[in-house]
């Protein structure tokens, strides 16, 4: 046996003890990829709101992450097209969890589709990151450890244009609504808030969705004689609406109230059609020098400006990555944790905090459509009429149905 001197094995184990310490910790990524799915209505009522835009805002997001955080794990990225069907949307997100290994599933505008794919989440332990999706159910009633709800939801937009209109004077409502969850969540929220502003309900149509005929509903609406007329429906829907509502000669004996607008509506019905209506937003491209710069990259690609679904897309993509970095690891429950306890600080979003409801709590903004003429540059749309801060935009938690919340 070959013997040492006692200096030199205290120098091995030295020298052994920092190799150790210095030894990158071995990535706890599963696969050594980070796979992120994007559901989203790719042809149907509400791909303009969401569609092509939210695939673009997601890779946007993950090459300029790779860009600036530089990862040592991979990033890869699948779409498809839910076709707004709630049965769809569950098969892919089961085959998507279970065969293609996709670690979230993002996106999933459409209440019917959001809830029935954070059920099939929550049994598979995977992560549902909502941006399009309005439903309150979602951080209510169907709420679960696993979702997060970033962008908006009915309560928030609700809270910001009924209230607008109402202090207005238009203290009558009736609702035209689309037949499903996400209708019926709308019109609730914004009774709520007419009732509690001192304004009446009068009555309510709910409408098949997605719908191309609103005659028979405008006639009912016609015939209530309400002050307001107010749209809780959303997408190709809510631009219909409009437009055989001004066919009707609907207006001006009764105004509209476009309970959930994006830009694109507005775009696509124009400034002449839609000028002084009130609308709520979660994101605007020319609030500041930060938005129009992000936005200004979006416009570039898709030659369209952003919603606040698109942009909310970016953001929630962003600091899901920046979770999974921060701990090195995709584990569901881990990277819930960093997400709640960091807080949401981008173009998006400046102080936002995720609830242990899973609702991501941020300012929302309450907007007027311009006039033509008050309209400067191309997508120049909108006056600011007030910040809605966060904590007065969404629904308080001591009102909660979450179950996740201890009363």
């Amino acid at each position: 046996m070959m013997h040492f001197p006692r200096k030199t094995v205290l120098m091995a184990a030295c020298c052994a003890a920092l190799a150790v310490a210095t030894t990158p910790v071995a990535a706890q990524i599963s696969d050594d990829v980070v796979k992120i799915g994007v559901l989203t209505d790719l042809s149907g009522a509400y791909s303009d709101i969401a569609g092509t835009g939210a695939v673009l805002a997601t890779r946007m997001a993950i090459d300029d992450f790779i860009k600036t955080e530089k990862p040592t794990f991979k990033i890869e990225m699948v779409s498809s097209d839910h076709q707004n069907r709630a049965d769809l949307a569950s098969n892919k997100a089961r085959q998507w969890f279970d065969v293609d290994k996709v670690d979230i599933v993002s996106e999933l505008v459409t209440t019917s589709t959001a809830l029935s794919v954070m059920r099939v989440a929550k049994e598979k332990n995977k992560l549902a990151l909502i941006s399009g999706a309005a439903s309150t159910r979602v951080t209510n009633e169907d709420c679960n450890d696993v979702t997060v709800h970033w962008t908006y939801d009915t309560y928030a937009v609700a809270n910001g244009t009924a209230r607008a209109v109402v202090k207005q004077g238009g203290k009558s409502w009736y609702f035209l609504t689309a037949d499903y969850a996400f209708g019926a969540s709308l019109e609730k929220d914004a009774s709520d808030v007419v009732k509690a502003a001192g304004g009446t309900v009068v009555g309510a149509v709910r409408h098949p969705f997605p719908s191309s005929d609103f005659s028979s509903f405008l006639v009912a609406a016609q015939s209530s004689k309400a002050q307001v007329v107010g749209l809780a429906n959303a997408g190709a829907d809510t631009i219909n609406a409009i437009k055989q509502a001004a066919e009707f000669g609907l207006m001006p004996k009764q105004s509209l109230a476009g309970l959930l607008m994006f830009i694109t509506d507005v775009h696509t019905l124009g400034l002449k059609a839609t000028q002084g209506m009130y609308l709520t937003e979660g994101f605007y491209w020319n609030l500041n020098d930060a938005t129009r710069a992000w936005s200004k990259r979006f416009f570039e690609k898709h030659k369209r400006m952003p919603t606040m679904v698109q942009a909310g897309m970016y953001s929630s993509i962003t600091h899901y990555l920046k979770a999974v970095k921060a701990i090195n690891s995709d584990d569901t429950a881990k990277v819930m944790k960093q997400m709640k306890k960091t807080p949401v600080n981008d173009f998006f979003a400046t102080g936002g905090m995720i609830r242990d409801d899973g609702r991501m709590v941020h300012d929302m903004y309450l907007l007027r459509v311009k006039k033509p003429e008050e309209s400067s540059t191309p997508w120049d749309y909108y006056n600011v009429q007030a910040v809605i801060p966060a904590a007065e935009a969404f629904q308080p938690l001591a009102q909660s149905r979450c179950a996740l919340i201890k009363k």
